[in-house]
């Protein structure tokens, strides 16, 4: 056991040295990886295969024994290698920019997987001499697409980035469809029944949605225990390689879903929500740790199984090559007609953007075969259930029509995106190109003017060198088009683009504080942060505002809070989410300070003055917005802010001795044992300052109701009562307070802010010290004007039945209320106050109504 142990191992050591000079051969010799991996495996197997069968090369069966024998089968490689895959390759994705394609994606993932295994199914039945179950087997088996060598090839010559998205996006899930119709039809070979289409279908989207369900809720739950483990980056690293197996096998073994689609709904899920949980720099070695783990499982699953490709062919006839050029044709033409002819559809529908011509022909060439369809494929040949001949035709096809699609259309894919010139900018970044090289190589003059001082170099050396840049300048400046290429429009959403991408990025870099802020709070941020990002490039300047403004709405869950509040006097869920609030207006107005500053230093200089003055007015009206609302939280709860504000400062200052720390650290001039010291000393201070903070969602609540001049006279008890059973409630700018003919069931004590009302046309105002709705209530009349927020307010809401016990019990109330009305010349209806009733009659209907 122990020798046999050592084999596989030192063969694993042996692959992944091969793989490991893969990488700078293929560059050099210009075909992708994969296709140079697959040619050596295919090597590999055929030289161990010639040397175990012959006896004249007694020195290598040893290690030609280990290849052939190596340890793996098809399952081997679905349970082993296809989990870490697909899981990778979801992660990756930039789940925001894949929304916009949702459909492009499902159109090439499950109709043109569909499409493909009844074209070529149908194509080879009339001349496989194989049932038609069979022959459709085998289009499933070959349905399935590998992004590794076109992604590759995208990456290496700087393809459009919505080619490279569409492309890994379809193989995320087209995998999963393959397999899916590939165990339906496997089933129905082999207990020889014949496939329902009806029941296929329904089990096909049950075992979809389920996945779905499966793989979201497993990884919002794991992403609960990596925010637990905050301290730890080694146990949160570690639940992200326990996830993939985990939903896979559930989902493969026990529930009798899709595994890859669960695996793949995992990781997009990990990929939404990774970022506001995981700290940025862990975040960044998390990304780092599967490229790596993923370039090893990648290379060993297709050098493995391009191993067993001289098994699988054996006893290929001619008539065999004619089959699988018969399959290849199909497969091409079946992908050609769902791409040119299934996409355009969905674009005119609105469906889904436009996909340009050029893509859709590098789509169709693209799609290539690897690892999955040959394992699949030796799948059919080790299952004792099914027949000789047909596993016979099922590998030696397959094999085939993988092996025509690596040689021919991975080795020409290259040229094709060149000849198509999709590795060309696009027509902003074109336009900016000239601008944005003049002005870094105008930094890049003077930094090097005064390096070449400080080194002292000579006049004669810098002189050349400065001016060599300074003519590239002149010639950058010459070539400039950026104002007349651009529309206004389009240079307004760049720079909205941009200023969003930098909230983002400024928001990642106050995320590495710790402690600064809650995942809660930054997930929301960095979700609106994308949105804007969205809202700007689909609707320029006022999608961005809107996605900006929406962010400081009450959330779902901030008025299911305050839902509990109100009606049942429940006020925990409401203190938690006042508590998010002020932390998420607080470190709001921290990055619009910031992305202000950005504006007028980074932005100027390379938009214009023109298109800073447009976003900094926008930031500006939008900074306006924060700090109302920021004034609003704090006129009531002044210590609960002051508290905030010292504890995040605390915290940016313990960040910044860190950070110190590790420089003198990494400038040899602290020891690693003192570093060790100062981090401990520095945790310690971190753990006092994570200790929650009170909050007292009803402090101050019965000093502001004696701020109230209705209340003016009434005893201690009935003011301490009130507070008691009193609500709090907070109004954004336009929220309603009241609609017109609503009835009134609660009078709201107006603490800070401006509400307004509307009757006819007319516009009146209620400031702080009003009540609203306290004189419709006692007359029991509904309200007859609409009543809404102008800026961000702060009312305390006090139900209908407590105010007329009130008034009854102190008429003073309802005299107070009637001369507040008076003199500001306005009923409570809305109406002047020259109406038929004198104040006095008007106090007595209401001492009556209560």
């Amino acid at each position: 056991m122990e020798t046999e142990l050592a084999a596989i191992l030192l063969t694993l050591a042996f692959l992944l040295l091969l793989v490991s000079m893969v990488q700078p051969l293929a560059r050099k010799i210009r075909i992708p990886d994969t296709v140079l991996i697959a040619l050596l495996g295919i090597g590999l197997g055929s030289a161990a295969a010639a040397v175990t069968s012959s006896l004249g090369l007694d020195l290598f069966e040893g290690p030609a024994e280990a290849l052939m024998s190596f340890p793996i089968n098809s399952e081997g490689f679905l349970f082993i290698f296809l989990p870490l895959l697909v899981f990778q390759g979801a992660l990756d994705i930039d789940v925001r920019s894949l929304a916009h394609e949702t459909g492009t994606v499902l159109g090439l993932a499950i109709v043109a997987v569909v499409v493909s295994t009844a074209t070529i199914g149908l194509a080879l039945y009339p001349c496989a001499g194989q049932p038609l179950a069979v022959c459709l087997l085998l289009g499933a088996i070959v349905a399935t697409t590998d992004p590794s060598a076109v992604a590759g090839i995208f990456r290496e010559i700087g393809a459009a980035s919505r080619l490279s998205r569409l492309v890994e996006g379809e193989a995320l899930l087209n995998d999963a469809a393959a397999i899916a119709i590939f165990t339906i039809l496997l089933a129905a070979i082999t207990a020889h029944h014949q496939v329902q289409l009806g029941d296929a279908v329904l089990d096909f989207a049950e075992e979809f949605a389920g996945a779905m369900i499966v793989g979201f809720s497993a990884a919002r739950l794991f992403l609960w225990m990596a925010s637990a483990l905050g301290g730890f980056p080694a146990a949160q690293i570690s639940l992200t390689v326990v996830l993939p197996y985990c939903v896979y096998i559930l989902c493969d073994e026990v529930f009798g879903f899709s595994g890859v689609v669960a695996t793949a709904a995992a990781g997009l899920t990990v990929s939404a929500y990774g970022s506001s949980t995981f700290r940025p720099q862990v975040w960044r070695f998390l990304h780092q740790m599967w490229h790596q783990m993923v370039f090893w499982a990648g290379s060993l699953v297709f050098i493995l199984a391009a191993l067993m490709v001289p098994r699988l062919l054996m006893g290929m006839t001619r008539w065999d090559v004619v089959l699988i050029l018969i399959a290849s044709g199909a497969g091409l033409a079946a992908r050609a007609l769902v791409v040119f002819g299934f996409l355009p559809l969905l674009s005119a529908a609105r469906l889904t953007p436009p996909v340009p011509g050029r893509f859709r022909v590098t789509m169709v060439w693209g799609g290539l075969r690897g690892a999955i369809t040959l394992a699949l494929a030796l799948a059919v040949t080790e299952n004792p259930h099914v027949d000789g001949d047909v596993a016979h035709f099922i590998g030696i096809i397959a094999t085939g029509f993988v092996l025509v699609t690596l040689l021919v259309n991975g080795t020409t894919l290259r040229t094709l995106v060149i000849w198509l010139k999709l590795d060309k900018l696009s027509p902003i970044d074109e336009a900016m190109r000239n601008q944005i090289i003049a002005i870094g190589l105008g930094t890049v003059a003077v930094k090097v003017s005064a390096l070449s001082d400080e080194l002292g170099f000579s006049a004669r050396t810098r002189a050349g060198v400065v001016g060599q840049i300074e003519r590239r300048i002149a010639r950058e400046r010459a070539a400039n088009r950026f104002e007349a290429a651009l529309t206004e429009r389009n240079r307004v959403t760049v720079a909205l683009i941009t200023i969003a991408n930098q909230e983002r990025s400024l928001l990642l870099d106050l995320f590495k504080v710790h402690g600064l802020s809650s995942r809660r709070v930054m997930e929301v941020l960095l979700r609106t942060a994308e949105a804007m990002v969205d809202g700007a490039r689909l609707e320029g300047r006022h999608g961005y505002a809107k996605a900006r403004k929406k962010r400081l709405r009450p959330t779902l869950r901030f008025r299911l809070a305050v839902a509990l509040h109100e009606q049942f006097n429940i006020d925990r869920p409401l203190m938690f989410c006042m508590m998010e609030r002020f932390e998420m207006l607080i470190i709001t107005h921290l990055v619009s300070t910031s992305l202000m500053r950005f504006v007028r230093q980074r932005m100027e200089p390379t938009l214009g003055k023109r298109m800073t003055e447009i976003v900094f007015e926008l930031l500006h009206r939008q900074r306006r917005l924060i700090d109302d609302a920021l004034q609003v939280l704090r006129f009531h709860y002044a210590g609960y802010a002051d508290a905030l504000e010292s504890r995040i400062l605390r915290q940016i200052a313990l960040h910044q001795e860190e950070e110190e720390y590790a420089l003198l650290e990494r400038e040899n001039l602290i020891s690693a044992e003192l570093h060790r010291e100062l981090r401990r000393w520095i945790e310690t201070m971190r753990h006092r300052l994570a200790e929650p903070l009170r909050f007292n969602l009803r402090s101050g609540i019965e000093q502001r109701l004696r701020t109230f001049l209705a209340f003016n006279g009434i005893p201690d008890s009935a003011i301490q009562e009130m507070a008691h059973r009193v609500s709090i409630c907070f109004l954004s700018p336009g929220e309603h307070l009241f609609r017109a003919k609503q009835k009134v069931h609660t009078v709201y004590a107006l603490v800070s802010g401006t509400v307004e009302g509307e009757l006819d046309g007319k516009r009146f105002s209620y400031q702080a010290g009003d009540l609203v709705g306290a004189c419709s209530l006692l007359e029991g009349e509904p309200m007859s004007a609409t009543v809404r927020s102008s800026q961000f307010a702060h009312l305390l809401a006090i139900p209908g039945p407590l105010f007329r016990i009130l008034v009854m019990r102190y008429p003073i109330i309802a005299r107070q209320v009637l001369k507040m009305i008076h003199q500001k010349g306005l009923a409570e209806n809305f109406t002047l106050t020259a109406g038929p009733e004198s104040p006095q009659q008007a106090l007595a209907g209401a001492q009556k109504a209560a």
